[in-house]
């Protein structure tokens, strides 16, 4: 998943509300445990305030008689945090009687801490006990009249409580960690499946740029399908003006040149007539310039053709051999070295020409060795594109900087001497320039002019 992805929107996105989710939950599930056991504490408690309510309503009352048993042997352990106490009230003095776990101690009462009492009139709540202990408390109030007014209260150790929710807490939080993982690989092999489709859809246009199919084959889901049909609707009109802007070169170009042929003829049919000169003259600049721009219009139409791609090695091995062998009475060397990766996106007549041209002008001006280059790597680290960089080195005398950039120059010749027009270079230049690629000219290692063409890889 590479960050601004669909799949990653969709896995983040998944994955914070099931982790929203599973805390809300696991913080609701903790709150109603911990109310249950507190529920459960309190109707222990409740039991042993009723037996103490029970002790005190008895008729022979007496705040000196033996305390009552409520079967919990903590209650005769000293400060074991589980308490009793019984406080008259209405005698002005607060008469207490208490459980021997209490020892010389006393408990809260939650009245005075502002616990509020129920519908049966007792009251429950939290308070602090001796030895600072934090104990979950039962209070009542009870009135008998003329027997006296008393204050009941039972308490119990409230770790219990707290430890009992706690080894809940942890076995939840265990419980919740395992379903989480389990959600994440859910949301993630969900995430995959469901954009399945779009990544064949990703791999298919992948495979016509690269000239491996031409159409977006295969069933497609409801929802992409359009979108499938349409990308072949587009193809297939993207091939059909192409076709029609082929048709319309040619006829341009017949149309063009049947007119300046018959300019040409009648002219050398005048002779030296400086009139017919001149109009040679420039029917020959109007043909030069006519064949140049339908060229170009020819490749523009041509690159627009989605999939076209061309094998590199076998074209450089080719002309090396074809120009060994024009080159033959001169013993030059041809050395070629290519990887069986390297692949053109573009036509291979335009590669031909392009690589031809500099092949053909490195063995012209080449003392006695030629070395071609073919690489396929990325133009720098952070690009994802490949790019083919065809080197062809010469052993010539090379060119200065100043006739490196008149090099290029449509039909500019630097030696009168050599064969040619002077349109080769200018031809890569532009060739390569249509292409997205470009023509670099400079000093080669064994001596001589390094022509570097860089195109896009296929």
């Amino acid at each position: 998943m590479r960050a601004n992805s669909l799949a990653l929107r969709l896995f983040v996105s998944a994955t914070a509300w099931a982790v929203v989710i599973l805390l809300i939950t696991g913080i609701v599930l903790s709150s109603l445990y911990r109310q249950a056991v507190e529920r459960a504490f309190d109707r222990r408690l409740g039991v042993y305030l009723r037996t103490l309510v029970a002790d005190v309503a008895s008729p022979d009352e007496t705040m000196d008689k033996s305390p009552p048993q409520l079967g919990e042997p903590l209650f005769e352990l000293p400060l074991s945090g589980w308490y009793w106490q019984v406080t008259r009230t209405d005698t002005g003095r607060n008469e207490v009687r208490a459980s021997r776990s209490l020892w010389d101690g006393g408990l809260p009462r939650l009245q005075d801490l502002g616990v509020a009492a129920g519908p049966d009139g007792s009251r429950q709540g939290y308070a602090t006990g001796p030895e600072d202990q934090s104990l979950r408390q039962v209070e009542r109030n009870i009135d008998l009249g003329d027997e006296g007014r008393f204050v009941v209260v039972v308490a119990g150790d409230a770790a219990e409580i707290k430890d009992e929710t706690r080894a809940f807490d942890q076995a939840l939080a265990l419980t919740f960690v395992i379903l989480a993982a389990v959600l994440l690989l859910t949301t993630m092999f969900q995430v995959r499946f469901g954009l399945a489709p779009l990544k064949r859809i990703t791999d298919s246009l992948a495979a016509i740029r690269s000239g491996s199919a031409e159409r977006l084959a295969g069933q497609f889901p409801e929802e992409i399908a359009p979108l499938a049909r349409e990308t072949n609707a587009l193809i297939d009109a993207n091939k059909e003006i192409v076709e029609r802007a082929r048709t319309h070169v040619g006829n341009l170009a017949h149309a063009l040149k049947t007119p300046l042929s018959v300019m040409v003829n009648e002219a050398n049919a005048r002779g030296d007539d400086p009139l017919a000169l001149k109009v040679l003259e420039q029917a020959a600049i109007m043909r030069d310039q006519v064949t140049r721009h339908l060229e170009r219009a020819r490749l523009a139409a041509r690159l627009t053709v989605i999939g076209t791609v061309t094998d590199v090695t076998p074209v450089v091995t080719a002309l090396a051999r074809t120009m060994e062998k024009i080159h033959r009475d001169r013993g030059l060397v041809i050395e070629v070295r290519a990887g069986e990766a390297a692949r053109f996106r573009g036509e291979r007549a335009d590669l031909e020409e392009m690589v031809g041209n500099l092949v053909d002008n490195a063995c012209k001006w080449a003392s006695s060795r030629v070395t071609i280059e073919v690489l396929r790597e990325r133009p720098d680290a952070a690009s994802e594109d490949y790019v083919v960089r065809i080197v062809v080195d010469d052993d010539g005398r090379g060119l200065s900087a100043s006739e490196r950039e008149q090099a290029g120059r449509r039909g500019r010749r630097l030696d009168e001497t050599k064969p040619g027009s002077g349109l080769g270079l200018s031809i890569v230049v532009e060739l390569a320039s249509l292409y997205g690629g470009e023509l670099k000219l400079g000093a080669a290692p064994i001596g001589g002019l390094r022509a570097e063409l860089v195109l896009p890889a296929g």
